[in-house]
């Protein structure tokens, strides 16, 4: 096997992560308690998303969201929701700056310490990159979280 060969198989794996997870989200529910709550709008492509935190003592408890949109920007917030649950808020703004690096350029070499676990996990939407137009589909939700962690109740793919 070839580092070609090797390469085409993770990109078949990562796109079978994102369609399975694009077509059976998780962590897509409204929760009945929550803490935090926002809204996330693309009017260039159409995505949306609503996000909801239940929070415990500075700490993510739990995460649901609904999203209407491609299965990138979908796929997203399903593996968003599972990897900050149990994060801090401050881990979990960490996580969303690694994240944006991730989704902008593929790679994340400046990520902070102890996030090599959780960025493992959001790798299958690395490839992103390579596609500009759907940088912004991968980061809405991310985008909404931390307007819901802030207090703000809605946000944009542009910030």
């Amino acid at each position: 096997m070839t580092d070609s060969d090797s390469f085409d198989d993770l990109r078949d794996l990562y796109q079978e992560v994102i369609l399975d997870r694009g077509r059976k989200p998780r962590h897509a529910r409204r929760l009945e308690t929550f803490d935090a709550t926002a809204k996330g709008d693309n009017p260039m492509c159409g995505d949306r998303v609503q996000v909801w935190i239940a929070l415990d003592t500075g700490s993510i408890a739990r995460v649901g969201f609904e999203a209407r949109g491609c299965a990138i920007s979908v796929a997203s917030a399903d593996l968003m929701a599972e990897t900050v649950q149990h994060r801090t808020v401050a881990d979990t703004k960490s996580l969303f700056e690694a994240f944006r690096t991730l989704a902008r350029t593929g790679a994340c070499p400046d990520c902070a310490p102890g996030l090599a676990e959780p960025m493992e996990q959001l790798a299958p939407l690395a490839g992103v990159h390579e596609y500009p137009s759907r940088v912004k589909c991968a980061t809405l939700p991310w985008h909404a979280l931390m307007a819901a962690l802030d207090g703000a109740k809605e946000a944009s793919s542009e910030r």
